[in-house]
């Protein structure tokens, strides 16, 4: 189920209009869209969700668009394995989840875990390092492939 986060394109909008862009066009779509993910989404997966809405922009100009924000900080760029790169909402509270894929049919789930944070911040501590930053993608089969149930 879509999350929208008006907190986060508010934030986008205003941090490019600070850097000197201009509201509108493709830009302000693949914001919307981003905010409205609860996951990591493609360029084509953009293109196909705004082409959906009665919004067809050209893929050209939603990688015009991810570049930008990406260029501000606004958006993660995640390698999935996967032809083309996913992208994200970067939200400006620090907040992130994880990730784990299906390596048979691709799905993508996001997970957070609390006990993993606990785990890369004292493994930080161990090495003399503040970890700023961290991604997290497992890979494995899911229940709908043959993977495990439930434990």
């Amino acid at each position: 189920m879509p999350i929208h986060d008006p907190s986060w394109s508010a934030y986008a909008h205003a941090v490019l209009e600070d850097a000197g862009h201009r509201r509108g066009g493709a830009r302000d779509e693949v914001i919307d869209l981003l905010a409205a993910q609860p996951c990591a989404v493609s360029a084509h997966d953009i293109e196909g969700a705004l082409r959906q809405r009665g919004r067809p922009i050209g893929r050209a100009s939603i990688y015009r668009a991810l570049d930008t924000l990406a260029e501000h900080g606004l958006v993660k760029r995640l390698d999935l394995g996967r032809s083309e790169a996913c992208y994200e909402p970067a939200r400006s509270d620090g907040h992130h989840h994880h990730h784990v894929v299906c390596e048979m049919c691709g799905t993508l789930t996001a997970f957070d875990d609390p006990d993993l944070e606990d785990a890369i911040d004292r493994l930080g501590d161990r090495l003399g390092m503040r970890i700023d930053d961290h991604d997290v993608l497992l890979r494995g089969v899911c229940r709908n492939c043959g993977g495990p149930g439930p434990r």
